[in-house]
């Protein structure tokens, strides 16, 4: 999950500079959630019969996939604000504000979500949180130093 909102985000810090129409954006988000949680599952399949030497079979393929569809959601997820801007509801630089803002927020829910599920303590799910919300700020901010 935070993986796919990492590379979500890379995505839309990395053509924010240049943007390409939001209909572009829409179709990259969206190609490339699909193009990364299909080489997600291939590699979690392999994995996974490399590691037990047995083939995988049809249930645990499910179980995969549900974790690959996490994955390709954070990816996709900033798509929505094109399609927004693309429809002309928001201006395209809005669409690049909402999507890198609530992609680093996505992040940090995953990060408190994770930690609350397994078992920490507020305290504790909040400090995991903003520790790998710093790695979408830090993405935010080494692409405002570049630009």
């Amino acid at each position: 999950m935070i993986y796919g909102s990492i590379i979500g985000l890379a995505l839309v810090v990395a053509l924010e500079h240049d943007p390409p129409p939001p209909g572009v954006m829409v179709a990259t988000l969206l190609a490339t959630a699909l193009a990364v949680g299909l080489a997600e599952l291939y590699s979690e399949i392999v994995g996974t019969e490399v590691r037990t030497r047995r083939r995988v079979m049809r249930a645990h393929v499910g179980e995969i996939a549900a974790d690959v569809g996490a994955v390709a959601f954070g990816i996709g997820f900033p798509a929505v604000f094109f399609l927004l801007s693309a429809t002309g509801a928001i201006e395209v630089e809005t669409a690049f504000s909402f999507a890198k803002w609530s992609g680093l927020g996505l992040i940090g829910i995953y990060g408190f979500t994770a930690a609350r599920l397994a078992g920490a303590g507020m305290a504790a799910a909040l400090a995991q949180a903003a520790a790998v919300a710093l790695i979408g700020a830090f993405l935010i901010a080494l692409k405002a130093l570049i630009h």
